[in-house]
C-alpha cells in the first residue's frame, strides 16, 4: 500500500466507520442502544473539557451524554436523545501513537465504551469487562 496519495479520514469517513462498527454489534446490544445518536466531531467543546477538568483536548476520545438506561423511568418526561460523541483528532492521535490496531477497531472500541455508559456502566465496570474478555 502506498501512502503518498492518502488523506486523513474526514468526519464523514469516521461516521461511516462508526456506523459499520455499530452495525457489527450483536443484535440485542444494538436494540438496547438503538436510540443513541452517534456524532463525530474533531474535538470536544471547551465547555465539555472544562466540566470534566480536562486541559488537553487530545485526552478525550469519546463521550456519552444522556440519562443511562438504569436511571430511566417510564414516568420520565421525554428529554433530548442520548448521544455518543466520537472525537476524530484524539482518536487519530491515539491510533497513530499505538500502531497496534486498525482505525476501525479503535473507533469500535471507543463507540462500545461510550455505549457502555448508556447501559449504566462506569469506567471501572467497562475496564473490568474488557480485562475479562
Amino acid at each position: 500500500m502506498t501512502w503518498s496519495d492518502r488523506l486523513a479520514p474526514s468526519l464523514d469517513d469516521f461516521a461511516a466507520l462508526a456506523r459499520q462498527a455499530f452495525d457489527a454489534l450483536p443484535g440485542p446490544f444494538r436494540k438496547l442502544s438503538g436510540e443513541v445518536v452517534i456524532r463525530v466531531d474533531d474535538f470536544p467543546p471547551d465547555e465539555v473539557l472544562d466540566s470534566l477538568g480536562i486541559e488537553d483536548p487530545f485526552e478525550l476520545t469519546g463521550l456519552y451524554q444522556g440519562v443511562d438506561l438504569g436511571r430511566r423511568s417510564v414516568l420520565d418526561v421525554a428529554t433530548e436523545p442520548s448521544r455518543v460523541f466520537l472525537y476524530r483528532r484524539p482518536i487519530l492521535d491515539e491510533w497513530a501513537e499505538r500502531g497496534d490496531v486498525s482505525l476501525g477497531e479503535l473507533i469500535a472500541h471507543v463507540l462500545v465504551h461510550e455505549i457502555g455508559h448508556h447501559f449504566g456502566l462506569s469506567d471501572d465496570d467497562i475496564h473490568r469487562i474488557e480485562d475479562e474478555a
